[in-house]
């Protein structure tokens, strides 16, 4: 049978969820900074090479205004590392 109480070492998925986000935006931020000091070349383009994905435009159209609603998620190489340093510190942070 489970154990159905409560175990106060486990974290609120609400929170697990927002640091992910925060490390993937913090390492996006931190890819689009070294964007801009590298020379052109070979490194630039493989470490800040992304990969969008993109959901939407969705259109409602109602008679006196139009909502349109969309999303783009943007990864490249820095910003997944920045994913990986914040499940880091959420593995060690109970």
């Amino acid at each position: 049978m489970p154990n159905l109480e409560h175990n106060p070492r486990r974290l609120p998925l609400t929170l697990v969820i927002g640091v992910l986000i925060l490390g993937a935006m913090l390492g996006s931020l931190t890819g689009e900074l070294i964007k801009l000091t590298l020379p052109a070349g070979v490194v630039k383009e493989v470490f800040l090479r992304s990969i969008d994905i993109i959901l939407g435009p969705a259109v409602l159209d109602l008679v006196m205004f139009s909502l349109s609603l969309g999303l783009t998620l943007k990864f490249n190489f820095i910003g997944i590392i920045g994913l990986a340093v914040a499940y880091y510190i959420l593995r060690f942070w109970r």
